[in-house]
């Protein structure tokens, strides 16, 4: 790599995919600034994943007087301050940012404040005037909500997920467009702090790109809750009335209903961060606003790499740290694998119950035309979930019926964020349902639902 450049390697965006990359380009022996015009830690840590697992966690809390009243402890809720709540979610996200600015200093990235726009192949301009050149580029500009004709944002009456988690009163009533990860956790999140929720889904169940089986037991387990659910309802138009706000909404079947809120919570996807950026002028068009890119996230120019949002990958922060991690070892000579392998993604979904999967959906192996077997194992069979009394949830895997091959597993229920990376190491290292069937789990624990699920497709499954 030449040495007349002012940096190895400049990162736009101190996100998950910017800073984690510019880390690794550090270790590997690279000289990496990092450009970013708000705090480090990007949207996921500033006003994304950890104010809103902050917030979730608090809602845990509150949700635990139920259990202390049965025990006799009489708790008073109606006092709840809501802006405590903020607070605290607030000095989670500050912690971390600051976590994030002390990490880059320990390795010695220059973190540069700025809005940087590319001026060509080793070039960017900053709004001050200053240009700093790069031997290579990584573009990490992340993404924003995205908005619904009808349904603009005025961060009063429409929020976005960013005005909701700034939000230090809460609603008495809320319209969520939009059943996927986000619009479940804030269902989650205003119905446990005794808000009425509305969540509105254009598609046929909630959490859409998850299996439907495992959709189902989310949404029978909401409705129990109280959260009103429409499915395969699309959102018109909303009108502003009084305080609030009227949607009108659209049934599969042409029915029109009229809902009135005091908020509107439009939560339908994230759009890229790639206008204003400079892309035209090294030649690079977007495709639907993602930036193409090939092996090792490179595009076209091929000083210049792509990860995280502003690329057609899982909009996901863990999937954004690993393909700036893969673009700068790439950059090292290191020889990575040329990308993520798709099946081996987890998602994790934090409403409750708790939803985490990764791999084949029943419908899509259908589609696909993937021959599959399945196995399951509730948790009401496992000794630790009915002694927590969290036995709500089950454990599903589909694997191949000739080599036993793990094609995807779903989890619904408590600690499924955490217990699915066992049966992705599982299918990562090649293992069988067998091998986990026959390891000796400690009891009582929930992996234990792991085994079992397993054992089951084996056809020896002790607890059901």
């Amino acid at each position: 790599m030449e040495k007349n450049y002012d940096y190895d390697i400049v990162v736009i965006g101190a996100g998950p995919g910017g800073y984690v990359a510019a880390i690794r380009a550090a270790q590997l022996g690279l000289k990496p600034a990092v450009i970013e015009k708000d705090k480090p830690g990007g949207v996921c840590l500033n006003i994304g994943c950890i104010p809103s697992k902050a917030i979730i966690h608090q809602a845990e809390v509150f949700n635990s007087v139920d259990e202390l009243r049965k025990m006799g402890v009489g708790v008073d809720t109606s006092t709840l301050d809501y802006s405590a709540v903020f607070k605290k979610s607030r000095k989670a996200a500050d912690t971390l940012s600051r976590g994030v600015n002390y990490l880059l200093k320990k390795n010695k990235v220059d973190l540069i404040e700025g809005t940087a726009v590319l001026k060509g192949p080793h070039e960017v301009a900053l709004q001050d005037g200053r240009t700093i050149s790069g031997g290579n580029i990584i573009i990490a500009t992340g993404s924003k909500p995205r908005a619904v004709p009808g349904f603009e944002f005025d961060g009063e009456r429409v929020l976005s997920s960013d005005d909701a988690l700034m939000l230090q009163k809460l609603p008495e009533k809320i319209l969520i467009l939009g059943a996927g990860a986000i619009g479940v956790e804030f269902a989650h999140i205003m119905n446990t702090f005794g808000v009425e929720v509305h969540l509105v889904e254009l598609l046929g169940h909630i959490i859409p790109i998850e299996d439907a089986e495992i959709a189902g037991v989310l949404e029978r387990s909401f409705k129990k809750r109280g959260i009103k659910i429409y499915t395969s309802t699309k959102a018109l138009s909303a009108k502003m009335s009084g305080g609030g706000a009227v949607a009108q909404l659209e049934s599969e079947d042409g029915k029109q209903l009229s809902l009135e809120a005091d908020k509107v919570l439009v939560v339908v996807g994230r759009a890229p961060n790639t206008e204003g950026i400079g892309l035209e002028n090294l030649g690079i068009e977007t495709e639907k606003g993602f930036i193409p890119v090939g092996d090792f996230y490179q595009t076209r120019v091929h000083s210049i790499y792509a990860v995280g949002d502003v690329v057609a990958s899982p909009l996901l922060a863990h999937v954004a740290s690993k393909e700036g991690e893969i673009a700068v070892e790439h950059i090292a000579g290191r020889n990575p694998s040329p990308g993520i392998d798709k099946e081996e993604i987890p998602s994790a979904i934090y409403c409750e119950p708790q939803v985490a999967s990764f791999g084949y959906t029943e419908a899509r192996a259908e589609e696909e035309g993937i021959a599959f077997k399945k196995t399951s194992f509730p948790y009401r069979g496992t000794g630790k979930a009915v002694a927590v009394e969290r036995s709500e949830g089950m454990v599903k895997v589909l694997y191949d019926p000739e080599t036993s091959e793990i094609l995807g597993a779903h989890i619904i229920g408590i600690n499924a964020t955490e217990l699915i990376h066992e049966l992705l190491l599982a299918r990562s290292s090649e293992l069988l349902p067998v091998n986990i069937a026959e390891m000796i789990h400690a009891h009582p624990t929930l992996s234990e639902a792991l085994m079992e699920a397993m054992r089951n497709a084996e056809g020896w499954a002790i607890h059901i």
